[in-house]
């Protein structure tokens, strides 16, 4: 059976294995010549693809060790972040930050970089304080700050080179509860006061359709303890398909689709445990391309793409995300040379995507940005080694760790063989 990830634009014919216990995954890897792990295959570039043979951790025995200070966790990094955080809850714990869905395992979300939003939180990758990966030789080991802290630094976004991770230590924090708000701002004075708001807030961010004048603001702050939200998502989901179904066969209608659709109310509140309000629905398949850039370039990149969707009255449909990012040290991320806006444009899985991404990528490019690297983007490996200062490092950790290429496929081959 061929394996797809979640959008269903990148497939693989290899064998998808999907063991009990670490001597299965060991066997297995020592067997094979190629292979890929994949946890709820979020990632839009071919990432986890592979002809041979691809891993998936999910059903692979083991449990949460909760450390003596409660200030970290070893957790299975097969786990779903959903399961990971209901989790950590029912010990009164939890993730300082997450992203906006949760299906993704939480190897996989560390591996690419994965976050969310807030002023002074990073990404996932930043809460890693150890991994126990099994090698390409199909032996355990453990890496952190002082026992293989090459490899550890290398791991904390990894791609998957390094070996395949069975348990990650994760710092975590005394569980809390938050309060969200959305509600309908204009465009103009998102521009105007966003940076200023970030400051005031723990967790702010926007989209904005790019035919439209408004955007729904989403703030998030910690509140008193209370009951479980109920379930929800940013925007009514059915109405929302309803719109970019007539979209596809009439793509002409989408300015006014959108602006029609932004007539409508967008105020929301509700407020529950961190784990359960974070997240939010997200069932409409789209392609998505994520640019990390530096915050004080964020918004003029972004009316930038706005203004060339609007001037050439492009039929792209789903709206732009904005969200803020801490800087971070780690080798290969993108947020390692400072603050970042992360922008990402997404269309309908069921229209065209690759010619509008490429001009967008190149205006966040000319902005000073660098791609997420599991969102659709071009990068060569000229590319990489100018972004990235400490690449050809992290390549000479991968050669070490894995001479033959096992963990390689052909899209990471030709960025870091």
């Amino acid at each position: 059976m061929a394996w797809s990830n979640w959008s269903g634009s990148v497939t693989a014919p290899a064998d998808i294995a999907r063991p009990q216990s670490e001597d299965e995954l060991a066997a297995l890897i020592r067997r094979a010549a190629k292979v890929r792990a994949t946890g709820a295959g979020h990632s839009f570039m071919p990432l986890c693809q592979s002809d041979e043979l691809i891993m998936g951790l999910d059903r692979l025995a083991g449990e949460m060790v909760i450390a003596a200070d409660r200030k970290t966790a070893r957790i299975p990094a097969g786990w779903s972040i959903k399961k990971l955080t209901a989790s950590l809850w029912a010990e009164g714990l939890a993730l300082a930050n997450q992203g906006d869905v949760n299906p993704q395992s939480l190897a996989g979300a560390m591996a690419t970089g994965t976050h969310g939003t807030g002023v002074g939180l990073g990404s996932l990758s930043t809460m890693a304080r150890g991994f126990r990966l099994i090698g390409a030789d199909g032996d355990a080991h453990w890496c952190n700050e002082t026992t293989e802290p090459d490899l550890y630094q290398a791991q904390r976004l990894s791609l998957g080179m390094f070996g395949i991770a069975t348990g990650i230590e994760v710092a975590v924090v005394p569980a809390f509860h938050l309060t969200e708000r959305i509600e309908k701002r204009r465009w103009g004075e998102v521009r105007e006061g966003y940076d200023e708001w970030a400051g005031q807030h723990r967790h702010i961010e926007f989209w904005l359709f790019p035919h439209a004048d408004h955007v729904i603001l989403k703030t998030l702050e910690p509140c008193d303890p209370c009951d479980p939200p109920p379930s929800t998502t940013d925007m009514e989901e059915t109405s929302f398909r309803r719109v970019l179904d007539v979209a596809v066969r009439l793509p002409f209608l989408t300015p006014w689709l959108q602006r029609a659709m932004m007539k409508t109310r967008f105020d929301g509140h509700r407020r529950g445990p961190a784990h359960a309000v974070f997240p939010s629905d997200r069932t409409i398949r789209f392609e998505e391309m994520e640019y990390e850039l530096p915050r004080a370039a964020g918004l003029d990149a972004l009316s930038d793409v706005v203004g060339w969707i609007r001037k050439k009255r492009l039929p792209v449909t789903f709206p732009f995300e904005y969200r803020t990012v801490a800087a971070d040290d780690i080798w290969m991320s993108p947020m390692n040379a400072g603050p970042v806006a992360a922008i990402s444009m997404h269309q309908y899985a069921r229209m065209p995507w690759a010619g509008h991404f490429a001009v967008a990528e190149a205006i966040f490019r000319s902005f000073g940005g660098r791609p997420h690297w599991a969102k659709r983007h071009t990068l060569t490996r000229d590319d990489v080694d100018t972004l990235y200062p400490m690449a050809e490092r992290y390549r000479s950790v991968r050669r070490a760790e894995d001479p033959q290429g096992k963990f390689l496929n052909p899209h990471l081959e030709a960025l870091f063989s």
